[in-house]
């Protein structure tokens, strides 16, 4: 399972939105990124530690010419499962069912104010009276042109 595919199967934990759950396996992420590289460790129980390890420098060979070579000390990141989930993962013990999402919240219909029309101005129904009046011809000669037509 790579990031996108995590987040994919967060997003019903948040409402289907795959930017909440983005937003939180980032924080997540960033939080243990950041805790490790002040050299603390992260311990989150059932699961295991995070730790940072720092390796000291040693004589290695290359593999290509044989020669002996001087490795530079270096600091890096140690994952150790907890016995939970070395339990899980080897069969001795069954999980439980997964936690299923919040259903989703039903939005109760909201009553919308309707505005008191205003009675039309004397000069606008005139106007829509007369537009009326001049349509009524020119339906006559379309009906005339498609009787031509035939």
């Amino acid at each position: 399972m790579n990031k996108a595919q995590f987040i994919a199967a967060l997003a019903p934990h948040f409402n289907d939105s795959k930017r909440e759950a983005a937003h939180a396996v980032e924080i997540v992420f960033d939080t243990i990124t950041r805790t490790m590289s002040k050299g603390e460790d992260v311990m989150i129980n059932d699961f295991g530690k995070f730790k940072k390890v720092d390796r000291k420098a040693r004589m290695g060979r290359n593999p290509f010419t044989g020669e002996t070579i001087k490795i530079k000390a270096s600091k890096k990141a140690r994952f150790l499962p907890a016995k939970g989930l070395k339990d899980v993962i080897s069969g001795e013990r069954k999980l439980g069912p997964a936690p299923k999402p919040e259903p989703k919240p039903v939005a109760k219909p909201v009553a919308k104010k309707v505005a008191k029309k205003k009675p039309a101005a004397k000069k606008t129904v005139k106007k829509a009276v007369k537009k009326v009046a001049k349509r009524k011809p020119a339906a006559k000669k379309v009906v005339k042109k498609a009787a031509k037509k035939r």
